[in-house]
């Protein structure tokens, strides 16, 4: 009995799983929130320079800039009605004296501490501080969850984002916003990883794509809750504590949540898996199948994972062969590629010219078709079609973008929210992709070193939005030439369509449709019939190879 069969004794599929799948899901509702919150908790009003002290009363015009438009950095330094010599131009200096903001809306962390002019630089940076705490979260984090259990990640993971986030709403200085923002990310890679562990090691195979699909949902519920809150929360202070306290909830929610079975056997720990599995068994309505269930059977069941964990495997392995070293580079770009531009539209919600909560909501709206066509795109068409078509459809759109003025916001937000619509396809053909292309015995280091580059795309795409100061149109120059790299390095992966899963380096490069087939031996002579009764070795091909 494998253990996929142990599981189904069980009932894989009973009201536990569901349970299981609910416990993980609520929490992730709140991870979109914390992802795009800086769209909101950062917006940057329409802004001028207050006038020097000892201005008089009345308008203080404004100095215009190449546009014709009012200058947001700079003021007069004379009084308007100074008389100045014949042909001397009025000099202008920077904003000595402070802005003023339209706060109509309310204020946010660029208003508090002037994120302006020469400073707007650090509320970019304030973001990708963000996206490097999960970056080094899913390094750490990712070996702590293999050694202390799953479950321990998880509820220290919910315990350090409600402290840390909740800290960030009551921050004296703009620094010390930047840190607890550090440890918020951080703690979002450690509630990431353990929920997509938990959710693959206790569904069966046939329950685990649907409910990745749906865990995946409650991320894009999310994506509406965050501009709701925003508009009845416009203070950036307590919409940062709205969508961090219910964390604390979640901490305690957490220890309803079961350890995973495989850990617990791999860890030495088979008495107290045996009887959590009883005890699931009971939930789901299967207390005497449970009852059956041995501590030699369950050991003997997991043999397989045992002696595979016993083996040292390094990231230097993603290399060691052609095919794994083509399939690391080509899925290395892609990664990056997805969080990059990804990141560049969802975090750029303000320069398209639209209402700010409008545009959210149906950034967050374009979500749900774009997974339900990708599952279809995958199933019927592939992973290798479906990824390259989702890159080079996302590039294509960015780059459009260039071409369209500001003046024509509507065509903008299309193009836009069409692209965001096809990234949020790539990341949810990758996760698939990634974990059917890495074998058994390093599909967890593939997987970190996955994260490790859609975090480093995600952590650079804020910085690389700062390029807009040279020209407006080389960020999407950037960010659309990148997702085109990427769809192109997506040509040269193999198909997984219909492919058992690889347990070892060399099955990968058996099954590899890149490798060449040799060519079939020559038809017996017919006086040499009685040597013809040798069946000849053909090579193990991906129909051949046992599954």
């Amino acid at each position: 009995m494998t253990f996929s069969s142990l599981m189904d004794s069980v009932n894989s599929r009973g009201p536990f799983q569901f349970l299981v799948a609910l416990l993980l899901g609520l929490p992730i509702l709140g991870m979109a929130n914390h992802n795009l919150l800086q769209i909101f908790t950062a917006a940057t009003p329409a802004h001028h320079c207050r006038p020097p002290p000892n201005a008089s009363a009345g308008p203080w015009p404004l100095p215009l800039g190449p546009l014709g438009r009012p200058e947001s950095c700079l003021r007069f330094v004379h009084p308007p009605n100074a008389s100045l010599p014949n042909g001397t131009r009025a000099a202008t200096e920077p904003c000595l004296d402070g802005w003023a903001y339209n706060s109509s809306s309310g204020d946010s962390i660029v208003t508090e501490w002037d994120l302006v002019c020469d400073a707007n630089k650090l509320k970019e940076m304030a973001q990708s501080v963000f996206m490097a705490g999960t970056l080094v979260g899913g390094i750490v984090l990712g070996g702590l969850s293999d050694r202390f259990g799953r479950k321990p990640i998880l509820s220290g993971s919910y315990l350090l984002l409600a402290a840390s986030g909740s800290g960030a709403a009551f921050s004296p200085s703009f620094a010390v916003y930047v840190v607890l923002r550090f440890l918020c990310g951080f703690s979002m890679a450690g509630v990431t990883l353990s929920t997509v562990i938990l959710n693959v090691e206790w569904m069966s195979t046939q329950l685990r794509a649907v409910m990745t699909v749906g865990i995946g949902y409650f991320y894009t519920a999310g994506q509406f809750l965050l501009p709701g809150l925003a508009y009845a929360l416009p203070q950036w202070r307590w919409l940062q504590l709205a969508v961090s306290a219910p964390f604390f909830a979640f901490f305690l929610l957490s220890w309803w949540v079961p350890e995973s079975i495989r850990w617990m056997v791999l860890s030495g720990k088979s008495l107290k898996a045996l009887k959590v599995l009883r005890w699931v068994a009971a939930f789901n309505g299967r207390k005497e199948a449970g009852e059956k269930l041995s501590l030699e059977e369950l050991k003997m069941d997991l043999q397989k994972e045992i002696s595979l964990a016993k083996a040292n495997y390094s990231m230097a392995d993603l290399f060691r062969t052609p095919v794994l070293r083509r399939v690391t580079f080509c899925l290395s770009l892609a990664w990056f590629a997805t969080g990059f531009a990804y990141y560049s539209l969802a975090m750029g919600v303000e320069d398209f010219g639209v209402n700010l909560y409008l545009l959210q909501v149906i950034f967050g709206g374009v979500d749900i078709p774009a997974k339900f066509i990708t599952i279809l795109s995958m199933s019927y068409l592939g992973r290798h079609t479906t990824e390259v078509i989702t890159l080079l459809l996302a590039g294509a759109s960015i780059l459009a973008l260039i071409f369209v003025p500001a003046d024509l916001p509507a065509l903008r937000t299309v193009l836009a929210v069409f692209g965001k619509g096809c990234l949020s396809s790539s990341f949810s053909c990758l996760f698939l992709y990634t974990s059917e292309l890495y074998p058994t015995v390093i599909r967890q280091t593939g997987m970190g070193m996955s994260n490790v580059l859609t975090r480093l795309g995600s952590m650079t795409a804020p910085l690389m939005r700062i390029t807009g100061e040279l020209h407006p149109f080389v960020p999407n120059l950037i960010f659309g030439a990148t997702a085109l790299l990427g769809g192109g390095a997506s040509l040269f992966l193999p198909e997984t369509l219909n492919q058992p899963l690889p347990e070892t380096i060399e099955d990968v490069e058996a099954w590899s449709p890149h490798k060449k087939e040799p060519e079939p031996e020559p038809e017996p002579e017919p006086e040499a019939e009685k040597d013809s009764q040798r069946i000849p070795l053909q090579p193990c091909g991906p129909d051949l190879h046992p599954s």
